[in-house]
């Protein structure tokens, strides 16, 4: 614990002298990114980075469910493309068939969502077909 400011000595004086004394000790040797430019130094100013670099950490997303469900069905074809067993293809159709049945019992928050569970069936054959065509 860091000691209290003693009475008669400015704040700054006092701050400084405890970063000058902590940096002696080592204690920000090993920073993370130390001797590193700081990231996006070079972007416009965004008063709200703070929030999407958090956003960013926590993989959270401001879309509203049925999008959010629609940009997960979209990555999920693009999933099953590189997928290496008709076991995958089908285990990824599965997941992403969980999210849009849940997002279709959910009450409605933006806009709806007109999309259908995916056909596992006509993507393991369409997937089957793109597999015979590299051989």
């Amino acid at each position: 614990m860091t000691e209290r400011k003693p009475p008669g000595v400015d704040f700054e004086s006092w701050v400084d002298r405890q970063i000058r004394e902590a940096s002696e000790r080592g204690e920000f040797d090993d920073l993370p990114g130390k001797g590193k430019p700081l990231p996006d130094l070079d972007q416009p100013y965004d008063e709200l980075w703070w929030v999407r670099a958090k956003m960013a950490r926590e993989q959270l997303s401001a879309l509203p469910p049925s999008l959010a469900v629609r940009k997960e069905a979209e990555a999920a074809l693009a999933a099953v493309a590189g997928a290496r067993s008709e076991k995958e293809v089908r285990e990824i159709v599965a997941e992403v068939n969980e999210k849009i049945l849940a997002a279709h019992r959910a009450p409605a928050v933006g806009p709806p969502l007109k999309l259908a569970p995916l056909d596992a069936d006509t993507l393991v054959r369409e997937w089957r077909e793109g597999r015979q065509g590299r051989g």
